[in-house]
C-alpha cells in the first residue's frame, strides 16, 4: 500500500506527448518573432489550463508553468498494474463550458473527447442498508421520494423550483462576473437576500422535505466542493438544478483526457506547458506583476501572471514580502477552509457489476459526523463515503475481468494535526472493512492494487493551504466579493483562477472562473497598446 510519491520530475521536459490537433480560430502565430504580450500561468488545474485556451484564444502568448510532472493538477492521473486512476475530478456536468474552450480553438468537443452520460448520477445507500437512485428523470425523481415520503413530493417539487430560482441568479447571473468592487456585491444583495443566501444548504432543504432521510439527500452537494450542508450558502443549492439541466457525465478513457485534450488546444494555439517547474515567487515592480521565480533560480518575465494555485498559498507563499493590504497572513489564517480528503485507489481482480458507477454510503450519522469533521477536527470512527467504479462505464480502465475503484472519506483538514503517517494504514484497513460489509463482499481477498492520498499529501504535493481539498469553505461570508477576487487586489496584473477564487470548487465553479478572466483582463493588442503609450 503506497502514499502518492513526490511527483516533480528533473529537467524541463514536458514528458506526457499530447497530439495536437489542426488549428482553427485559436491557430498559432505565423513563424518569425513572437510579438504578443506574454501571459504566465501557474498551475495546470483544470482552472488554468481554461484559462490558458482563453487568452490564447484573444492574441495572448502563454507559457502554463506545472510543478508536477504531468498536467491537471488535482485531475493527475495515476497509472498503476494495468489500472487507470483518476486522482480527482470524476462529475461532470455543464458540458458547455467545456465545449466553448473547443470552439475558441476551431474545434468542437466531441472532435477529441467522449463524454458519456451517467444514469443515475448517483446511487445513495443509507446506513439501514435503503438505497435512493438520483438521477435527472423528473417522474423517476418523484417516484423515488414518494417511496420514501409520499407526503414530500410536493415539497421537492418546490425545492426544485426554488433550486432553479437560485440557479437563474447565482450561476447564469453571478457565475460568469467579476466581483472587484463591493458596489459589484452591493447589487446583488436584494437577490441574494430574497433567495435565502444567508441561510445554509440543509436549511433550505428542510423547509421543503420533512423525512430526515430525504433532507439528507437534497443536502449532501456541499460536499462535492468542498463545504459542510449545516454551513454552506444556500447558492450551492443551485447545484440540484445544475444537475438536472446539464446531466452528470463520465469522459471515456477518465477524466485525464480532458487535461489531454486541452494542452493539446494550448499547444496548437503556439503556446507552451511546461512540467516540472515549480514557481516559488511572483516578481514584481512597483505594484504590479512582472513575471515569476523558479525553484531553480530561473526567472521568466511575463505581461501578467494568472495563478490557478491554491490562493491561499499564492498570497502566502508567492508573495510573501510585497506588504499585502488585503490578503495578509492573520487573514488568512483566520479564514475558514473546506475538509481534508482521504482518497484510496484500489482495483479488484473480479467485477462487482451491481455497484454503480457513483456511490454515497452514508454512515449512522449526518451532522454529528460533520460537526467532527469542520468543528472538532477530530477522525471519527464512522464514516460516509464516496464511491467511484469508472469500470462501470469505461471497461477500458482495468485489466479485463477486474474493476477500478477509489473511495472519498471526507476528513478533517490538515490543520487537525492528525498524522497521516500513523493514521492512513489503519483508516484505510477501517475503509476497506466498510466497504466489505456494505457493497463489495470479499474485498480484501480480491485487492489486487492499491494507493492512498491523504491530506498531507494534497498540502505537499498540490500546495494546498492546511491541507484543504477545496480551498476555502464555501460559507456566506467567504463567497463572491468576499473570496480573493479574480483580479489581484494585491499586485496589478496578477489574476487567479481555480477552487480558492470566485465562483469556487468543483469543475465548473473552476472553469468559470477562467470565463471570469474576459471580463477582467484586456485585450491582448488593448494591454499592448497601453505599454506603448505608457512606455513613450
Amino acid at each position: 500500500m503506497s502514499h502518492i510519491p513526490d511527483r516533480r520530475h528533473p529537467g524541463g521536459q514536458f514528458r506526457q506527448q499530447v497530439g495536437v490537433p489542426p488549428a482553427g480560430n485559436g491557430a498559432a502565430p505565423a513563424p518569425g518573432r513572437d510579438s504578443r504580450p506574454h501571459a504566465v500561468i501557474i498551475g495546470s488545474g483544470f482552472g488554468g489550463l481554461a484559462a490558458a485556451i482563453r487568452l490564447g484564444a484573444r492574441g495572448y502568448r502563454v507559457t502554463v508553468l506545472e510543478k508536477l510532472d504531468a498536467p491537471g493538477g488535482r485531475a493527475y492521473v495515476y497509472r498503476q498494474d494495468g489500472f487507470t486512476f483518476d486522482a480527482g475530478p470524476t462529475i461532470i456536468t455543464a458540458p458547455f463550458l467545456l465545449e466553448e474552450l473547443w470552439q475558441l480553438c476551431g474545434r468542437r468537443l466531441e472532435d477529441d473527447i467522449d463524454l458519456r452520460p451517467v444514469s443515475p448520477f448517483y446511487r445513495i445507500r443509507f446506513d439501514s442498508g435503503e438505497t435512493f437512485d438520483y438521477s435527472g428523470d423528473e417522474a423517476a425523481m418523484r417516484a423515488e421520494v414518494g417511496r420514501f415520503a409520499a407526503g414530500d413530493v410536493a415539497g421537492y417539487e418546490r425545492f426544485m423550483a426554488a433550486s432553479e430560482a437560485i440557479f437563474k441568479i447565482g450561476f447564469e447571473k453571478l457565475g460568469h462576473v467579476p466581483f472587484s468592487h463591493w458596489t459589484d456585491l452591493l447589487r446583488v444583495v436584494p437577490d441574494l437576500f430574497r433567495l435565502g443566501g444567508y441561510r445554509s444548504v440543509y436549511s433550505m432543504v428542510s423547509r421543503y422535505v420533512i423525512d430526515p432521510r430525504l433532507r439528507t439527500v437534497f443536502s449532501f452537494h456541499p460536499l462535492l466542493v468542498g463545504g459542510n450542508p449545516f454551513a454552506t450558502t444556500s447558492i450551492y443549492s443551485l447545484i440540484a438544478f445544475l444537475e438536472r439541466r446539464w446531466g452528470v457525465h463520465f469522459v471515456m478513457g477518465g477524466t485525464g483526457q480532458l487535461v489531454t485534450g486541452m494542452a493539446a488546444l494550448i499547444r496548437a494555439q503556439g503556446n507552451a506547458l511546461h512540467c516540472s517547474r515549480e514557481v516559488t515567487a511572483i516578481t514584481c515592480k512597483d505594484r504590479r506583476a512582472t513575471g515569476v521565480r523558479l525553484a531553480t533560480g530561473e526567472t521568466v518575465d511575463a505581461d501578467l501572471v494568472v495563478s490557478n494555485a491554491d490562493s491561499a498559498w499564492t498570497y502566502r507563499h508567492l508573495l510573501p514580502t510585497i506588504g499585502r493590504r488585503r490578503w495578509t497572513d492573520r487573514r488568512l489564517a483566520r479564514s475558514r477552509y473546506s475538509m481534508g480528503l482521504f482518497v484510496w485507489y484500489f482495483g479488484t481482480r473480479r467485477k462487482y457489476p451491481e455497484v454503480m458507477h457513483h456511490t454515497i454510503l452514508l454512515g449512522p450519522r449526518y451532522r454529528g459526523l460533520l460537526d467532527d469533521i469542520f468543528r472538532h477536527q477530530v477522525l471519527a470512527g464512522d464514516f460516509s463515503l464516496y464511491l467511484h467504479r469508472p469500470t462501470a462505464t469505461d471497461p477500458s480502465l482495468a485489466p479485463e475481468g477486474c474493476d477500478a475503484f477509489y473511495v472519498l472519506s471526507p476528513v478533517p483538514n490538515a490543520a487537525s494535526g492528525i498524522d497521516w503517517s500513523q493514521q492512513a494504514e489503519p483508516y484505510r484497513r477501517a475503509l476497506m472493512q466498510r466497504l466489505s460489509e456494505t457493497v463489495l463482499p470479499g474485498l480484501e481477498d480480491n485487492l489486487v492494487t492499491s494507493r492512498v492520498t491523504t491530506p498531507d499529501d494534497f498540502a505537499s504535493n498540490l500546495l494546498a493551504y492546511r491541507g484543504a481539498a477545496f480551498g476555502l469553505e464555501p460559507i456566506f461570508r467567504q463567497s463572491a466579493w468576499f473570496r480573493p477576487h479574480n483580479r489581484s487586489e494585491e499586485l496589478e496584473r496578477l489574476y487567479l483562477v481555480g477552487a480558492g477564487t470566485h465562483p469556487g470548487a468543483g469543475v465548473p465553479g473552476v472553469l468559470s472562473s477562467a470565463r471570469v478572466l474576459d471580463a477582467v483582463v484586456p485585450d491582448a493588442a488593448a494591454l499592448q497598446r497601453h505599454d506603448h503609450e505608457y512606455h513613450e
